[in-house]
């Protein structure tokens, strides 16, 4: 028998990427989480992490061992789920959105929904895509609005046969300039145009990838400020602290601000919406996908 608990050890030090990282999320020590993982080598037979100065990596033996710790995790839930409906006749809807998706999907959405499916008890967790996916997979929510840079990021096999991915919007990124700048009366430039400009970012986790595209086309970021939400950073462009790149979903409305789009390569989110299939089969759900989407019916 592999002891589930154990199970749920190795998950977070999947998660994590070492013992130290996991034990703090746990509550517990990186004594005691290697010893469990130790016993869970000898359950097995065989290693389920390769140890090295930097932290730990999954065998492929432990990569079988996350998956069925995030199907056994996510069926607990569901099961929790359940006893809570016939003991409240509520239904708990857990959702997990990054703050410019769910800002503008989710209102409508969620109207339309409660109007059909008055019964549903809704719990809003406003997460980035890196935080709220495990969320879904170990059932702690049911839906996740997530985005990628770029390309679409499709999901792994193991993932496509626990996890449903719909797309809802190509999400473009805008450069938004101060009302007076040289190039705000233009309806289309190149990002290698805003070379020798100062910046302001909008969102810490996408700096990385922002660098990679500029620097594509030979620009580096001169960053005058950094902040975690797109509204003010255009307030910071709009006061001449520099310019922002923003996404369509985030633009403000504003005289004292203009908005450009970039070409002939664009920057986009590819935003959508995840659940694992067990859920998508919930009359809510479906519904709930259904008007995410778009799909009539």
């Amino acid at each position: 028998m592999i002891d589930t608990g154990r199970l749920r050890i190795l998950h977070q030090v999947s998660l994590h990427g070492s013992f130290s990282r996991a034990a703090t999320a746990m509550g517990l020590t990186a004594s005691a989480i290697s010893q469990q993982v130790a016993a869970l080598e000898r359950d097995v037979g065989t290693a389920v992490v390769i140890r090295t100065s930097k932290g730990v990596t999954l065998t492929a033996a432990g990569r079988l061992l996350v998956e069925a710790a995030e199907t056994v995790t996510a069926e607990l839930a569901a099961t929790r789920q359940r006893i809570d409906r016939l003991a409240g006749g509520r239904t708990p809807l857990r959702i997990a959105t990054f703050g410019s998706g769910g800002r503008a999907l989710l209102p409508d959405a969620l109207t339309a929904l409660l109007a059909v499916h008055p019964e549903l008890e809704l719990t809003v967790l406003e997460r980035e895509p890196e935080h709220s996916l495990p969320l879904v997979r170990d059932g702690s929510a049911d839906l996740a609005l997530t985005y990628t840079l770029g390309e679409p990021r499709p999901l792994t096999p193991g993932e496509q046969r626990r996890l449903i991915w719909a797309p809802l919007a190509d999400d473009p990124m805008y450069a938004v300039l101060p009302r007076r700048h040289p190039l705000a009366g233009r309806t289309r430039l190149d990002l290698s145009e805003l070379a020798g400009e100062r910046w302001v970012l909008g969102c810490l986790k996408t700096e990385e990838h922002l660098r990679r595209y500029a620097a594509g086309v030979g620009v580096e970021l001169d960053v005058a400020a950094a902040t975690t939400d797109y509204f003010f950073a255009q307030a910071l462009v709009r006061a001449g602290v520099g310019v922002s790149l923003i996404p369509r979903v985030a633009l403000a409305e504003s005289a004292e601000q203009a908005v450009v789009e970039l070409g002939p390569y664009r920057l986009v989110r590819h935003v959508a919406a995840v659940t694992t299939r067990r859920a998508a089969a919930l009359p809510h759900l479906v519904l709930l996908l259904k008007l995410l989407t778009g799909r009539p019916g």
